[in-house]
């Protein structure tokens, strides 16, 4: 298998001859045709969803089973070669793609993408860390139970790039992150030992929790290759509510008649901008606008609640004037149609071009000081800035991003980036609230978080690192 790298001189030729050597070795473990190692043949696994991050490495490797992966990390070890572990690479951090030289080899999990088990009694499904979302909703459903992690990316994001980073998605309110969904892991540790955690236990206790090392931390303790999740009873009727308010106070205040009528019947609660949805309607064929046009909407979801009981909750909050105008659905179909409005928008943002982007989370109190006060200061900083907030208001998590209007205005302020973030994340931290809810760190908040966390936490965390990965080998560079 060629190599990539050239030159005459010994130290050039020796760095070649190892380059090679390791290729082939790896190529011996998996296959030759799971290892690519053609620059051009590379580049679908170099470049981050959103087009921010470009990286190099050595190669792409594509291992098929937990053994696999196993032997590719401990020739990697041995190699003294970083590791770049990889599922559907949709990450918003950059925290799956490789830096700029070409010394990293990439762990491309999505072959480890089998449904091991599924326990219908103990509520658990066992499966290989490249399953996509989707996949796995779907075998829970299967078995006539729910896998409620739910994304917009879920048919192509795989459960170890769930896993690691702690995702979250549309559900938290009712059945929590992907931490409180993982009762036990398989992992590949850095020196390429299998840890099996695989237990569908709900009681542990005999000492260290370690599955929790590894969720969130981006690949950088290790590789995960299988976990036992989670599974809930299938509602037996879902409601979708396309509701109008003014403010994102009222927002809240409707979230908090909302939990107290159905407690934990109310499964979503999403806070969507006008500016936002306009981005759809522009940008995603096929989208309408629900009703009449409002300042902010709430999209709720209600799980084993009556249609009926909505609908009278629905008119009492109409009656009462907490909700301006509602829609609501009485078909899957148009729930369905609901639902691309709000998981279309990141689409949409794609398309019309870069943002300053933010994930962030306040106590469900503060969210209305934090829309008006960094509104507030982005206004006064950079007149006639496009703000599009939408997220997770019943976990108190928005995406909060940032943009002209104008193309050709737009890559200036683009460049702004540092001071913008600066700006936002000062307010964040004033609210005791995260820079990072549920993207992660990745390589774009590496810095950032610095002047957030303490020291004796980063001082920890480093020492988790140093512990488990002595070498720096495992997705170096993001993170910490």
């Amino acid at each position: 298998m060629p190599s990539r790298s050239g030159g005459t001189d010994e130290p050039a030729a020796a760095k070649a001859a190892m380059r090679d050597a390791l290729i082939e070795q790896l190529a011996a473990l998996v296959g030759e045709a799971h290892v690519i190692a053609e620059a051009e043949a590379m580049q679908p696994w170099l470049i981050d969803w959103r087009g921010r991050y470009r990286g190099d490495a050595r190669c792409v490797v594509r291992p098929g089973t937990r053994a696999e992966v196993a032997a590719v990390v401990a020739a990697c070890a041995e190699a003294g070669a970083p590791m770049v572990p990889q599922g559907g690479n949709t990450s918003l951090c950059g925290a799956a793609t490789p830096d700029a030289s070409d010394a990293s080899v990439v762990l491309s999990l999505g072959r480890l993408n089998r449904i091991l088990d599924v326990d219908p009694v103990n509520d658990t499904i066992t499966v290989e860390a490249g399953c996509t979302l989707a996949a796995v909703q779907e075998a829970a459903n299967a078995a006539g139970r729910l896998f409620p992690l739910a994304l917009a990316a879920e048919g192509t994001c795989q459960i170890g790039g769930n896993l690691s980073t702690n995702a979250g998605g549309v559900q938290v309110l009712r059945y929590g992150n992907a931490r409180e969904l993982t009762l036990g892991l398989e992992v590949a540790l850095a020196d390429g030992t299998v840890w099996n955690g695989l237990r569908g236990l709900r009681k542990d206790n005999t000492g260290y929790d370690l599955k929790q090392l590894f969720i969130g931390a981006e690949g950088t303790l290790g590789v995960i290759t299988a976990a036992v999740l989670k599974l809930f009873a299938l509602p037996p009727v879902q409601t979708t509510c396309w509701l109008n308010v003014a403010t994102p106070a009222a927002a809240v205040l409707l979230l908090r008649r909302a939990k107290d009528v159905f407690d934990a019947q109310l499964t979503a609660f999403e806070l969507i901008s006008d500016t936002a949805l306009g981005l759809v309607l522009r940008h995603i064929p096929g989208s309408r606008r629900p009703g009449a046009a409002s300042p902010w909407y709430v999209l709720a979801e209600f799980s084993g609640a009556t249609p009926a009981a909505v609908e009278t909750w629905l008119a009492a909050c109409l009656g009462e004037e907490a909700v301006a105008d509602g829609t609501v659905a009485h078909s899957r179909a148009q729930a369905r149609q609901l639902w691309a409005l709000r998981e279309n928008i990141s689409e949409a943002q794609k398309i019309e071009g870069l943002s300053i982007k933010h994930d962030i989370a306040v106590p469900l109190s503060r969210i209305d000081d934090f829309l008006a006060r960094a509104g507030a200061a982005l206004d006064a900083a950079y007149p006639g800035i496009r703000i599009v907030a939408f997220g997770h208001v019943g976990d108190g998590n928005l995406h909060y991003n940032l943009s002209r209007p104008i193309s050709s205005d737009n890559a200036a302020f683009i460049d702004r980036q540092p001071e913008v973030h600066r700006l936002v994340h000062d307010i964040v931290h004033d609210l005791d609230g995260s820079i990072s809810a549920e993207h992660g760190l990745g390589q774009l908040k590496r810095e950032e978080i610095l002047r957030y966390k303490s020291a004796p936490e980063m001082a920890l965390m480093r020492a988790i690192k140093t512990a488990l990965d002595p070498r720096g080998l495992m997705n170096p560079g993001k993170l910490l």
